[in-house]
């Protein structure tokens, strides 16, 4: 796994040791920021399941100014940190250690909007439509964000969720992409 674009281009991250985890691979990675714009003026990212922060290190090496990671995996956790910190990225990083409805909450709370959400969650344990959902009843969502999410290739989420729609969904290998732009003038 290495960081495909941007001020980090080439560099290599860690993996998250065992088979608890599944990377999104370099070619879904490249093929995802391709879809949603290869590079970016500012602005903050979530990577709401972060195994090795694979996600939110490409849209800080592509522009995002801030990153959230949050993970609850004490060993991704652990990967998480140690690929920030070589990259030193800590100045544009935070880095949880929670689930992530306790953590969209607190971020609720801090009145963020992000502008680029990442969420690959294990695909058993998936609820990345109540979670998109959550995002929006919460303010979570700049206007025009982008929503990246991977699930089981077998699965098919919702072309709208609240005011988000389906902009793109494509399959890797078992691996659906379905990527969702936030338009807050949908709803009304």
């Amino acid at each position: 796994m290495r960081v495909i674009a941007g001020e980090h281009k080439g560099r290599s991250l860690q993996a998250v040791p065992g088979k608890g985890t599944r990377p999104t691979t370099d070619k879904v990675k490249e093929s995802i920021f391709n879809m949603i714009g290869p590079y970016f003026d500012g602005g903050w990212a979530l990577d709401l399941y972060a195994g090795t922060g694979g996600l939110g290190i490409e849209a800080l090496s592509r522009g995002m100014e801030k990153a959230v990671f949050v993970e609850i995996d004490a060993r991704a956790f652990s990967v998480v940190k140690d690929n920030i910190t070589a990259l030193r990225l800590e100045d544009k990083a935070e880095l949880y250690r929670n689930d992530s409805r306790r953590a969209l909450k607190a971020l609720a709370k801090r009145e963020i909007q992000f502008d680029a959400v990442f969420l690959d969650p294990p695909y058993a344990k998936q609820n990345i439509e109540e979670e998109i959902s959550i995002l929006q009843e919460a303010s979570l969502l700049a206007p025009d964000a982008w929503i990246v999410a991977e699930c089981d290739a077998e699965d098919r989420l919702a072309e709208t969720i609240g005011a988000c729609r389906c902009e793109r969904s494509a399959v890797y290998g078992d691996t659906r992409i379905s990527i969702y732009r936030f338009d807050p003038e949908e709803e009304k």
